[in-house]
């Protein structure tokens, strides 16, 4: 579990192989190899906990022999390890102690036993005194949440890190700390939020162990571009140095965001279209790639209609390099349905008009709304006050 600058946890990676060898869209060619590659790790880590899980779903076939093997080398190395926490009781000091319980604790995750690797964490932070250190067991929690993809276990463990974090805690790891809460509202659709944290995030990035950095721009991008305005796209993302200087090196992602902005938007579509596999074959956006599918849409029809107060559909068809009449025509019905576009179509003449909500007015309406609101309750509570 230990990681060095540039290197991506041994773990997640090995948790995207397993999220491949489940997916429907890997060819059966590419899933022998990575079936081949897991069965390799699992055996080389002695990860019997989990190999006993992949066998009862039928992803990996059960061979008892390589299981029982996989036991007998576990009790050996937890004898070990129990070992050197009683020598370390007897003879050392604290800190030697701490480094003790805390080579258990990574051995349980290293095994992939995660119950167990939970409780031997408790136990290491109890004899943990600086915040620097048990924020430590805390991204070491935080990993293993994001390898079991268990989104109530990394709630608790960002909520707990803040807390951590007012009794002190230096810079380097509370820009981490972003990353980590930025991923998370990624996997649980808080695009904005996610953006947010990233944009923050990246000129200090160091979190590696959760991925490279190249796909850390990959994410920021995706996350700002169906979450930011386009004076902010501008400024914090198509210009950004830090942005630019990697973009080029994935694929499609700087046709995309840029043709985006410039509204070329047929180019748009083609670039994007590159980008959905990449998007299928994440499994951090892979449960959500429907409803960006949706956004990303609604992003660039909106920008499309910003422009006009009415449009033939014929011109719209002709920006985006579609028919007239097909798939475009009947998803705009159900964006203008859904009240994703402020529009109305004519299918008589053809055109598309728009009809931007009044700022003012909705301001308007929802002051009066709420001071009826106020005014019901001071009613309440003058009644109240007459009893």
């Amino acid at each position: 579990m230990e990681d060095t600058e540039g290197t991506q946890q041994p773990h997640l990676v090995f948790a995207n192989k397993l999220f491949l060898l489940t997916h429907s869209d890997v060819d059966d060619i590419e899933k022998v190899r990575l079936r081949d590659e897991v069965t390799s790790t699992v055996v080389a880590d002695d990860m019997a906990p989990l190999y006993e899980t992949l066998t009862a779903g039928s992803v990996l076939k059960l061979d008892q022999k390589v299981l029982d093997s996989m036991r007998v080398r576990i009790d050996e190395e937890l004898k070990k390890l129990d070992d050197k926490i009683a020598d370390a009781e007897e003879n050392l000091g604290e800190s030697e102690v701490r480094e003790a319980h805390l080579a258990k604790s990574l051995f349980y995750i290293r095994i992939g036993d995660k119950e167990k690797a939970l409780e031997q964490l408790k136990v290491t932070e109890g004899k943990t005194v600086a915040v620097g250190q048990r924020m430590d067991l805390v991204f070491y929690t935080l990993q293993m949440g994001f390898f079991y993809m268990d989104f109530d276990l990394i709630s608790r463990s960002i909520d707990k890190a803040k807390k951590l974090f007012e009794e002190g805690g230096d810079w380097e790891r509370k820009n981490r700390l972003k990353v980590y809460e930025g991923l998370y509202c990624m996997s649980t659709r808080n695009f904005k939020k996610a953006a947010d944290l990233f944009l923050d995030s990246i000129s200090t990035f160091t979190t590696y162990e959760l991925f490279p950095y190249d796909t850390f721009i990959f994410y920021t991008v995706l996350a700002s571009i169906i979450s930011l305005d386009r004076v902010s796209l501008k400024q914090k993302v198509v210009d950004a140095p830090e942005i630019l200087t990697v973009i080029g090196k994935i694929p499609y992602l700087s046709e995309f965001m840029n043709s985006l902005y410039d509204c070329q938007y047929k180019s748009f579509f083609s670039a994007f279209a590159g980008l959905t596999e990449h998007i299928k074959l994440d499994r951090y956006l892979y449960p959500h790639f429907r409803f960006y599918m949706r956004e990303i849409r609604t992003v660039v029809y909106s920008q499309f209609l910003e422009s006009y107060k009415s449009v033939t559909i014929e011109a719209m068809a002709k920006a985006f390099g579609v028919k007239v009449r097909g798939y475009r025509h009947k998803e705009l019905s159900r964006f203008i349905a859904a009240g994703k576009l402020h529009c109305k179509i004519d299918k008589v003449a053809g055109v598309l008009e728009t009809n931007r909500p009044d700022a003012k007015n909705a301001l308007y309406q929802a002051t009066v709304k709420q001071g009826d609101f106020l005014l019901n309750r001071i009613q309440k509570l003058s009644r109240v006050i007459d009893l």
